[in-house]
């Protein structure tokens, strides 16, 4: 028997998988047979961040679907909420925001689940993901050994985490906890799309309800809803390079953009880079980058994985031989 996954990823491309097991509890892991669960697996969250590039998935698929939303904590300036790995992500923000808790708004319209958000540690307008999360909790599949993951050993970076490293496909994120705040809100509003939004709303001192509806306007603006149209948002991480191969590309690119993260060490937009190369005039079997967003690779109908593959690939080699920059992929590829 094989099982579709059509239904279960965000680029909408038909692929089975031989096994296929819903996991709604903690519990449901030990009702799995041992001998499936010490082979290697696939662990599946809401299908945002993943493009399945062969047709059949010989491995085992577990749908981590467990959900809850609870304060366990709580203290005059902060509050502590634990986050079943289930949860629509969008969901728990505006959660957060209907009970005026402060620290995700940012984050606000990131398409998945809350289990996905520390694999990826997603981040959006100035703002990580790790920046409120407390620990992980989850077992490891082979053995079920359950453990909570701190902050610190979670090795949280640019989007990525020790669950997307070494313990990719090994460790299920079964819960995640967070600390957000009650009152004194850190409002981060300095990207220029943002102040310029904020300014054409006439706000002043925005709450965090409005950094989110200011967010929320340009991500609609900029990114496709992938239930209208298939994509798994940027597909590409945006590089980083030194600033000495930046000068270098300077003289050569005088309107290259860039970000100095730090004295040494500069943040290339990787759509600048794709659009460079022409690719927003390149269509590939059904398979292109959006019009709005060059970092986002959509497909325009029935465009097969290996399909999306290609044409990533292909955007990876000409960034490389123009610019002598290789890019990365943030979407895990099976």
């Amino acid at each position: 028997m094989k099982y579709s996954l059509k239904d279960l990823n965000s680029f909408g491309v038909e692929s089975y998988a031989s096994n296929l097991f819903y996991i709604n509890s903690i519990e449901d892991f030990s009702a799995i047979d041992p001998n499936i669960r010490k082979k290697d697996i696939i662990i599946l969250g809401a299908g945002t961040n993943m493009l399945f590039k062969s047709t059949f998935i010989e491995k085992p698929v577990f749908k981590i679907q467990i959900k809850g939303i609870e304060i366990y904590k709580e203290n005059e300036n902060e509050v502590y909420v634990s986050v079943g790995a289930g949860v629509n992500w969008d969901d728990f923000v505006l959660w957060c925001l209907d009970n005026n808790f402060g620290g995700v708004e940012n984050l606000i319209s990131i398409p998945g689940n809350v289990g996905g958000a520390p694999i990826q540690n997603i981040g959006a307008y100035g703002r990580e993901v790790k920046d409120t999360i407390v620990s992980c909790e989850g077992l490891f599949i082979k053995n079920l050994k359950q453990k909570t993951f701190t902050n610190s050993e979670c090795n949280f970076n640019y989007r990525t985490s020790v669950f997307k490293d070494k313990l990719k496909n090994l460790f299920a994120i079964t819960k995640v906890n967070f600390v957000l705040t009650k009152n004194n809100h850190l409002i981060f509003s300095e990207y220029e799309s943002v102040k310029s939004l904020l300014k054409n709303h006439n706000i002043t001192n925005p709450s965090i309800i409005d950094i989110a509806n200011i967010i929320k306007e340009i991500r609609d603006f900029k990114l496709p809803n992938y239930k209208v149209i298939g994509n798994a948002g940027s597909f590409f991480k945006n590089p980083i390079i030194d600033k000495e191969k930046f000068e270098k590309l300077k003289l050569n690119f005088e309107l290259i953009p860039s970000y100095y993260i730090d004295e040494s060490n500069v943040k290339i937009p990787a759509a600048w880079l794709i659009e460079a190369c022409g690719y927003k005039k390149i269509i590939y079997n059904n398979v292109s980058v959006h019009s709005n967003q060059s970092l986002v690779i959509v497909n325009l109908g029935n465009a097969r994985g290996v399909d999306i593959y290609t044409f990533s690939q292909n955007i990876k080699q000409s960034v490389l031989k123009k610019f002598d920059i290789l890019l990365e992929e943030e979407v895990n590829i099976l």
